[in-house]
């Protein structure tokens, strides 16, 4: 397990990643998985094959190549579980000793981590849009884990 202390750092945002990701896809309506939001924007489902391929292709950098590829979206569940899926495979191979190979640790967070991030937070505003918005919760207080990055997340500690 690596000690490296940017790597655990990297590992806690994946983690809270996971957190907030799964916060915004639970109990989401049947129909916001193709809901379009003015202005063509992606759809939900979109978003998500997205962060997928986000970690797919952070993966194969740490690993050592560059190839960005891009799924075609399946179901909302089934994009579901290939995000976390990725994200989990990125994640291992953080918490291992595998030196990374051609990307720094800051280069991943700029990228494909923050990337992610950002498509998070839109996944959320996505959720309002279609008239089923997501509770707000102090996320400070949050039970985040490193190695929990998976669709089961701890419950609210505070929601408002």
């Amino acid at each position: 397990m690596s000690a490296d202390p940017q790597r655990q750092l990297l590992r806690h945002i994946l983690a809270t990643l996971a957190y907030r990701t799964a916060k915004a896809l639970r109990g989401a309506p049947d129909t916001f998985a193709d809901f379009q939001a003015p202005g063509g924007v992606k759809t939900p489902v979109r978003v998500l094959a997205h962060m997928g391929d986000l970690f797919d292709w952070a993966l194969r950098m740490a690993q050592g190549s560059k190839e960005w590829t891009e799924a075609t979206p399946q179901s909302l569940e089934q994009e579901s579980t290939r995000f976390f899926t990725s994200l989990k495979a990125f994640d291992d191979f953080l918490a291992s000793d595998a030196p990374l190979q051609t990307q720094t640790v800051e280069r991943l967070l700029q990228g494909p981590i923050i990337d992610a991030v950002t498509h998070t937070g839109q996944l959320a505003m996505l959720r309002r849009q279609a008239g089923n918005p997501i509770r707000a919760e102090a996320f400070f207080l949050s039970e985040i884990a490193v190695g929990r990055v998976g669709a089961d997340q701890a419950p609210p500690k505070r929601e408002l």
